[in-house]
């Protein structure tokens, strides 16, 4: 297959560039190459910003951590909801 375009300079624009994907593709005239074609740039972009986001939240653990000096816990503990 061929190699996407070049990815989006930011989180808020890659989501922004799939979201139109998605319309594109929701409306179901694509021809099945280009609908192919579009699918693959959707997933790439999707990587993309889970890779954008999972830099963030590691970036916010950090600085979280060296601020409190502590080990952090996921935020998804039920044990955690008093803290915050």
């Amino acid at each position: 297959m061929a190699e996407p375009k070049q990815l989006a300079n930011s989180f808020e624009d890659a989501i922004q560039q799939l979201e139109k994907i998605v319309e594109h593709m929701e409306q179901g005239d694509l021809p099945l190459d280009e609908a192919l074609t579009q699918f693959e740039r959707g997933v790439a972009l999707a990587q993309h910003s889970q890779q954008a986001l999972n830099s963030a939240e590691q970036k916010v653990k950090l600085l979280l951590q060296s601020k409190q000096g502590s080990v952090l816990t996921d935020l998804n503990d039920d044990d955690n909801d008093a803290a915050y």
